[in-house]
Formats: structure tokens, sequence, C-alpha cells
């Protein structure tokens, strides 16, 4: 091959190379920040009590007044949220044997932004509670007869002051989501939380993420991005100029001799 068409071919090659550089197709979908507000299509409710909020998620948390050990051979009375087993303390210092009421927690269904789906996933993890009254304009009448409002919340003690064992406490917490750009990416038609972030506990801090806890990136988020295919193309480009150089410079040492 003479030198003429090698460096034709060459210049060519070049080109291809820049051509596919830039016109490369981006496969590395930029993700996309959340324009608007989370919206919930209906209010969570604890349908016990009635209550109500908009926010992304309600929970109840009951408390019993309750007899346990007080770590110095005596007993104490506290507000414990679970059942405290009395079967071994003496005589005077029995509990219920049962907890009346469950603390549960209710997640807000069909939570969207901008049209498109937030999974539960997001919410969970980057929500934050926050304590709430309720107007318990729903309370059933069965419920109002045993409860009166406290603090925040319901109590059955009829002196909040001086409840007697067994009397129940109840006050609700709402699930807020701070703003999400930035936490948050369109992954398949849904929010996601971003893949590359730790998942964060508002309660407890950082939290490290394990791969079970993320969805698989799709395989077309897994090709090489628009920046790496053009300087995979700049590299090639460079190698053929100066391959040609080279080539030159051989050939007129050929020439010369």
């Amino acid at each position: 091959m003479s030198l003429r068409r090698l460096l034709a071919t060459l210049v060519l090659a070049g080109a291809v190379a820049c051509a596919w550089a830039e016109e490369a197709p981006r496969s590395d979908t930029q993700p996309v920040a959340p324009m608007g507000e989370p919206v919930s299509a209906a209010p969570v409710e604890d349908p016990d009590f009635g209550v109500r909020t908009t926010r992304y998620g309600l929970e109840r948390r009951v408390e019993m007044y309750q007899w346990q050990r007080d770590g110095r051979g005596g007993y104490q009375q506290v507000w414990k949220p679970a059942l405290v087993d009395s079967s071994a303390f003496e005589d005077g210092h029995a509990n219920p044997r049962s907890f009346p009421l469950e603390n549960r927690i209710w997640w807000a269904r069909d939570v969207s932004i901008d049209g498109k789906p937030v999974e539960l996933s997001v919410i969970k993890a980057l929500g934050q509670w926050q304590d709430f009254r309720p107007g318990f304009t729903r309370l059933p009448a069965n419920l109002a007869a045993t409860f009166q409002p406290e603090g925040d919340g319901l109590g059955s003690a009829l002196n909040p002051l001086d409840p007697n064992n067994g009397d129940i406490r109840i006050h609700w917490r709402a699930l807020h989501l701070p703003p999400l750009a930035g936490e948050v990416e369109l992954r398949g038609g849904k929010w996601q939380l971003v893949a590359a972030s730790p998942v964060v506990n508002r309660e407890k801090g950082p939290a490290s993420t394990t791969p079970a806890e993320l969805d698989p990136v799709p395989a077309a988020e897994q090709l090489p991005k628009r920046g790496e295919v053009r300087l995979i193309g700049k590299l090639i480009l460079g190698a053929l100029v100066a391959l040609g150089l080279w080539l030159i410079g051989r050939y007129r040492r050929r020439r010369r001799a």
C-alpha cells in the first residue's frame, strides 16, 4: 500500500472515530429531577379512631401504664409501648395479660410526583415522623366514652396526672417527606432512590445500603456513558494520528537512505 493511500485510510478512520464519539446515542439517560411535590391519592387513616392525615404515612403509638421492676428490688409504674410480663412479680403488682390496642403504621397509597408513581421504599427511607394533634371529629361513640383528649392524643385515665395500672394513652405521628431533589431519580417509569446514594433513616442517621435494598439498574443504564464514548473516540483518533506521523517519519528516513 502506498503512503498516500495509507494516510487517506488513517484520515478516514479518524473521521469515523470522531463521528462515532459525537453521535453515539445517549445510553446514560440523565436522572430527571422531580419538579412538583409528592401527591397521594387519598388521606391515610386509622380506621379504629377515624384519625386522618394527608401526609405519606400515619403511625399510631399506644402505651399502657404498667408495673415493672425498678432495678433496686422494688417496683415502679411506667408508660410502656409493649406488655410487661408480671407473672413473676409479687402480689399487688400484676399487669393486664394482654395489650388492648396495637401499635400500627399505615402508608399512603398511590403517591406520585409529576404524574409518576413513587416507590414505597422512597417513602420509608426518606420520610420524617412528626407528632401532630388530630381533631378527633370522627371518633366513634364507643371510643369517645372510653378516651378523652390528653396532650396531643387520647387517654383512658380519669385523671391524667394520676393514671391507674392498665390505663392507655395514644398519640399519632404523620410522615413528612423532605425535598426529594437529588434523592430520587426516574427509573422504569417510577421515582426510586438514587442508586449511588446511601439510604438514610432520618431518626437513626446514615446506614449502609446493601445491593438487596436497591432495585437493580436496568441494563440500558449499565452501558458506557456519553462522556466515556467521547473519550474512547478521542483516544482512537490520537492513536491514529500518532501512527500516521510514525509512518511518515519512517517513509522519509527510507527515502533519505
